[in-house]
C-alpha cells in the first residue's frame, strides 16, 4: 500500500468532513427547548432505528484511523441494507484509500455525479445528526397539547433534521416511541402552491391508506395521504394536493434529504413499521421546520390554559349570554359563509327561541401549529341539546392568539 499513514489520515479527513457538520448538534439539545435549558436528568438519547447505529460506528472508526474496523463495519452495514447507496459509497472510499490518499468525501464513487455525491454526503450528515441528538427523555414536542383517548399515536416531522418522530398516547401524555430518517420536498418546506416542490408546514391528519398493489413501484410499500390543504391553508390561499407519507422504489433503500415533490418519504421498512401505528382519520401528522420542545411541566401549563379556554367557551354557549359567547370569537372569524358580525347575530336570533342549552365536548384533541402563524387546532365530539333542537357532530375549531387571548377564527365539521 502506498503511503499507508497518509491514506489513513486522508480517510480520517473524509470522515471529519461529515463530523464537522455534527459538531454543534452533538453538544446541544435538538431543536429549540423552551426557556433555553434542559431539566435535570434530561439527557439526549441515541436513536436505535435503521442503519444509523452502524453508520455511526463506521465514521467513529474512520475518525479514529481504524481502517480495517471501518471496513468491517461497512461490510456489516451493506449486508444489513443491501440497497443503501451511502454505505456503498463509503465502501468505495475505503477501498480507494488503500491505494492513494483521499482529499474529499465520495472519491470512491466511481462514475457517480457530483450532485449525487453531495446528496449522499447530506444524507450522512442528517442521519448522524438525528442519531446523536435524539430529544431529551422528559421533553415533548410543543405541538402535541392533547390527544384524545382513541388517538393512539401522533407523528411529528422535523424537516430541517429530515427526521420523523412517533409518539404514543400514554393516558394523555406523549411518550416517545421511535424516530426515522425522512426525505422532504426538493425545494424545502412551507408549501404554498401547486407544483412548488415543497413540503407543507402545519397540523394534518392521515386520511386514507393506499396499499402497494394500487400504486406504482415509485411509492414503495404503500402511501398514506394527509389532508393538505387544511382549512387554515385554504384561508391563507395555499393550494396543491397529493401530499403523502410513502415509501421508496424497490431498488432504493432511501432518497436524499431533499428529493420529493413535497411528500414525506421513508424507507420501506420504516414505513411498514410506522404504518402499524397510523389510524385513518385519527392520527395527527404535524410537520415543522424545526421542532420546539417543552418540558412536561411547561407542556402541562399550556395544555391546561387551552382547555380552560375551551371550557369557558362551552359554558358561555350554555349560558345563552351572546355577549359572553362572542368574546371567544375573533373579528377575523369566518365559517359557512358567515363573518364575525353575521355569526353573532345569527346566534342571537337562535338563542332567543330557546329556554335552555346544554353542550357536551368529548374526546378533545388539541394540536398547536408549528409554523410562524400561531394557532391551535381543536377537535372534539359535540353533543348539543336545547329546548327545541338536539344533535351530535365532530367539530373542528382553529384558535388564534389576539391581544394575549385565545379566540376562535374558524369552526366547522371535522
Amino acid at each position: 500500500m502506498r503511503h499507508p499513514s497518509r491514506s489513513l489520515a486522508a480517510v480520517a479527513a473524509c470522515g471529519l468532513l461529515i463530523a464537522a457538520g455534527l459538531a454543534e448538534a452533538a453538544g446541544k439539545a435538538p431543536g429549540h427547548l423552551k426557556k433555553g435549558a434542559r431539566a435535570a436528568g434530561a439527557e439526549a438519547r441515541y436513536s436505535d432505528s435503521g442503519p444509523e447505529p452502524l453508520l455511526a460506528k463506521v465514521f467513529d472508526a474512520i475518525e479514529g484511523n481504524q481502517l480495517d474496523l471501518a471496513m468491517q463495519q461497512t461490510e456489516m452495514l451493506i449486508k444489513a441494507y443491501p440497497n443503501f447507496r451511502l454505505a456503498h459509497l463509503v465502501m468505495g472510499d475505503l477501498l480507494l484509500a488503500r491505494s492513494r490518499p483521499l482529499m474529499s468525501f465520495g472519491e470512491g464513487g466511481g462514475s457517480a455525479s457530483g450532485d449525487k455525491i453531495a446528496d449522499l454526503r447530506d444524507e450522512a450528515i442528517v442521519r448522524l445528526k438525528g442519531y446523536r441528538t435524539k430529544p431529551p427523555a422528559d421533553y415533548v414536542p410543543r405541538y402535541l397539547l392533547q390527544m384524545h383517548p382513541e388517538q393512539k399515536h401522533a407523528v411529528v416531522v422535523d424537516t430541517q433534521k429530515s427526521r420523523l418522530y412517533l409518539y404514543q398516547n400514554d393516558q394523555g401524555t406523549p411518550r416517545f416511541v421511535a424516530d426515522y430518517y425522512i426525505t422532504q420536498g426538493k425545494l424545502g418546506a412551507d408549501k404554498a402552491r401547486e407544483g412548488d416542490k415543497k413540503t407543507p408546514i402545519g397540523v394534518y391528519h392521515v386520511t386514507s391508506s393506499l396499499p402497494r398493489k394500487k400504486l406504482t413501484d415509485f411509492y414503495g410499500s404503500g402511501a398514506f395521504p394527509i389532508n393538505y390543504p387544511n382549512e387554515w391553508d385554504k384561508r391563507q390561499g395555499r393550494n396543491g394536493h397529493g401530499i403523502w407519507l410513502h415509501g421508496t422504489p424497490s431498488d432504493t433503500f432511501s432518497r436524499p434529504p431533499r428529493a420529493s415533490d413535497g411528500c414525506v418519504v421513508l424507507a420501506n421498512q420504516d414505513l411498514d413499521s410506522l404504518s402499524k401505528s397510523l389510524q385513518i382519520g385519527l392520527t395527527p401528522v404535524i410537520i415543522s421546520n424545526s421542532i420546539e420542545w417543552l418540558s412536561l411541566d411547561d407542556w402541562q401549563s399550556e395544555r391546561s390554559s387551552l382547555l380552560k379556554n375551551v371550557e369557558e367557551w362551552r359554558q358561555d354557549w350554555e349560558s345563552r349570554n351572546v355577549d359572553q359567547y362572542a368574546r371567544h370569537y375573533s373579528h377575523k372569524f369566518k365559517a359557512d359563509g358567515h363573518g364575525y358580525k353575521d355569526w353573532i347575530e345569527q346566534k342571537r336570533k337562535v338563542n332567543a327561541g330557546k329556554s335552555w342549552i346544554k353542550v357536551g365536548t368529548g374526546n378533545i384533541s388539541m394540536f398547536r401549529n408549528p409554523g410562524k402563524e400561531e394557532h391551535v387546532v381543536v377537535t372534539f365530539e359535540q353533543d348539543y341539546r336545547s329546548s327545541n333542537l338536539s344533535g351530535q357532530m365532530k367539530k373542528r375549531q382553529y384558535w388564534i392568539k389576539e391581544s394575549g387571548r385565545w379566540k376562535i377564527v374558524f369552526e366547522g365539521a371535522a
